[in-house]
């Protein structure tokens, strides 16, 4: 089932096209990665679908309905989490009351000042936190955590919401080799036994070919190449504009 239908999204800034026409799906139950090099439009292409920026034409189709133009926090409500490659957590806080607090905006609830967080949803956060791999550092702050596991409240923060999609915007930047493989392997797991649909920007060319179902490349703010990733590892185009041999 096609969960994510970019159709046509265009932008340019000035005179510089940082998307042309790019289109491309998403289906349920799949992890799609969309690569290129720096300047290729990757970024460009991302906040179109989240919200960040507005197309200057097509159009973002999440499971049938036309959310193009949507603003991040509309687009959040019509099921699509996401993480960035800066993770963004309260660092006095522990995993639980992290999670807690996204669960609660994800309800769009506010705390009042008769309530502790400690008691909001407990038993949601923990399975939550249990979900990414958190469990045993669950009642430990933030700040204490190491890289990788702050990647992992991060993305326990983008599944606050039970969404339909998840966009991960460099979800092992500034990983260790280790660390990278255990996060996306933890995403493969959500995508195959959830049917949760993810599309995610990625250097790490190790990741994309391990764990990608489908992979799109961008270059000059074109799509130039799509398959799986044993398609796109031997493609002729994408291995000249790699090596810097494609005009």
């Amino acid at each position: 089932m096609t969960l994510l239908d970019v159709q046509g999204l265009t932008r340019t800034f000035g005179g510089v096209k940082a998307a042309q026409g790019v289109s491309f799906t998403v289906d349920a139950g799949q992890l799609v990665a969309l690569i290129g090099p720096n300047g290729a439009g990757k970024t460009t292409t991302f906040n179109m679908v989240g919200g960040q920026l507005a197309p200057d034409a097509g159009r973002v189709m999440l499971d049938g309905r036309d959310v193009t133009g949507f603003n991040p926090r509309r687009i959040s409500r019509a099921g699509v989490g996401r993480t960035f490659q800066i993770t963004a957590t309260f660092a006095s806080l522990t995993v639980l009351e992290n999670i807690q607090t996204a669960l609660v905006g994800a309800a769009r609830r506010h705390f009042d000042m008769f309530s502790r967080a400690a008691n909001v949803r407990p038993d949601d956060a923990l399975a939550l936190a249990e979900r990414v791999g958190l469990a045993a550092v669950a009642r430990r702050p933030v700040g204490e955590l190491a890289y990788g596991d702050l990647k992992r409240v991060e993305l326990a923060l983008a599944l606050a919401a039970s969404p339909k999609l998840l966009l991960m915007d460099e979800p092992t930047a500034g990983m260790a080799a280790g660390e990278r493989k255990a996060l996306m392997a933890e995403v493969a797991n959500l995508v195959r036994d959830e049917g949760l649909g993810v599309l995610f920007t990625e250097h790490d060319m190790d990741a994309v070919f391990t764990h990608a179902d489908h992979v799109i490349v961008l270059h000059q703010g074109e799509v130039v190449a799509r398959g799986t990733p044993e398609e796109i590892r031997a493609d002729e185009t994408v291995r000249a504009i790699y090596l810097g041999t494609a005009a």
